[in-house]
């Protein structure tokens, strides 16, 4: 039984990591993409869309744009 309570904490704690990430996902695409469209793009189109995210990130750093 502690096993499974552990696991559950575990899942848990995954769980709310991912709405966090979808969270910011969203907010870095500034309406671009909506929380439903995210919750539903699979892992690789996640990953595609962050990796493009923090490349603009580095770009608005070394041009020295406003990022917000």
């Amino acid at each position: 039984m502690p096993e499974i309570l552990a696991e559950v904490k575990v899942l848990e704690q995954e769980c709310k990591q991912f709405k966090l990430d979808l969270t910011k996902l969203c907010w870095h695409m500034r309406g671009g993409l909506t929380y439903e469209e995210a919750y539903y793009l699979g892992h690789e189109e996640r990953e595609i869309i962050g990796k493009m995210v923090e490349e603009n990130f580095e770009i608005t750093k070394k041009t020295q744009m406003p990022y917000f």
